[in-house]
């Protein structure tokens, strides 16, 4: 996505050799107009796919799902990484290793807003080592649920994140894929949308 890609170029900042920071638009503030666009994306990419939910992981991930669920009309769920004391029965739950974070989370959502019938669409914000996306995999999975594919805003393609992904049979779609980290710039492969 060539918006998408500018937008990484000018307002991006890498922090070391493998980390790339968006918070000017995506990660702390959000441009809703890039969101609204990147939705309507990931609506066109999966339009004939039967989808009935968008499911992500909070808190990143949310924007762009939620504008992507917009687009498709259908609801979004995002997972939760604490406990909270209202969900109490019918928990679905995975343990997800954050890289940014570098810390373990059981992530959970409640059963009830998943069933057999669910044809689902797993938006996140970024994929790296593909963690996430495994854990709300699982978690979707636990509900008879069927994973149709993954869309990721940006995509470190230089990590296994989207092997480990397409090795679960599960189509991949990022919008930008970034190759390598190089003299302080960064590289992009070709998006998938």
């Amino acid at each position: 996505m060539q918006l998408l890609e500018e937008r990484i170029l000018t307002d991006g900042n890498i922090l070391g050799e493998n980390i790339l920071k968006v918070d000017n638009f995506l990660t702390h503030q959000v441009d809703y107009r890039l969101m609204k666009a990147i939705g309507k994306v990931f609506a066109q990419k999966y339009a004939e796919a039967g989808i009935t939910k968008v499911v992500t992981i909070e808190a990143s991930g949310i924007a762009p799902a939620v504008y992507a669920a917009e687009a498709m009309d259908v609801p979004m769920i995002f997972a939760k990484k604490h406990k909270n004391i209202t969900m109490t029965e019918g928990i679905l739950t995975a343990e997800v290793y954050s890289f940014t974070k570098q810390v373990m989370s059981t992530v959970s959502i409640a059963g009830k807003f998943l069933s057999k019938e669910d044809k689902v669409l797993i938006i996140d914000d970024f994929l790296a080592n593909g963690q996430a996306a495994k854990g709300l995999i699982e978690i979707i999975g636990q509900a008879g649920a069927q994973v149709v594919g993954v869309g990721i805003v940006i995509e470190k393609s230089f990590q296994d994140g989207r092997r480990l992904i397409e090795d679960m049979g599960i189509e991949v779609t990022s919008l930008a894929r970034i190759k390598n980290f190089e003299n302080g710039n960064l590289n992009f492969l070709e998006a998938d949308a």
